[in-house]
Formats: C-alpha cells, sequence, structure tokens
C-alpha cells in the first residue's frame, strides 16, 4: 500500500533513512517493523464499565466560589 505519512520530525526521518540504508532495508520495511512492534504492546485504555467506576477529580485552585459565579451569570443573581 502506497500512502503519505505527514508531519514527520525531519531530524528523525534521517536518522531512519540513514538506518534502512546500513541494514539494507526500506524506509517501508523499517516502519511496518516499527508499526508491528507497537501494535503488539498491550492496549493499556480500559474503558468505564459504570459511572459508579469513574472517581471524581478536584477542580484547580481557585475556583472555590465557581457555583455562585454562575448563578451570578446565568441567572442574574448579585
Amino acid at each position: 500500500m502506497d500512502t503519505t505519512i505527514r508531519n514527520l520530525d525531519k531530524d528523525i526521518y534521517r536518522e531512519l533513512k540513514a538506518r534502512a540504508a546500513l541494514c539494507g532495508k526500506t524506509i517501508g520495511e523499517l516502519v511496518n517493523e516499527a508499526i508491528r512492534c507497537y501494535l503488539a504492546r498491550p492496549y493499556r485504555y480500559t474503558r468505564a464499565k459504570s459511572l459508579r467506576d469513574i472517581s471524581p477529580e478536584p477542580y484547580p485552585k481557585g475556583t472555590e466560589h465557581l457555583s455562585e459565579e454562575i448563578d451570578r451569570v446565568v441567572y442574574g443573581i448579585e
């Protein structure tokens, strides 16, 4: 399959091209090898089975009065 890959780092591409030449392989062969290695790694994403499995995350500092500010904006409360 012929494809175009955009936004490659030029220094990394040069190094890949040089290594391909030293190994007697094409860039495509090395890219395929790298993709195979990446896909062989365990997939770490675990989807929550229930909303109960999701743990709350704290709001960042400076948002202690966020609900009051929202009420002022939405309801015009002074």
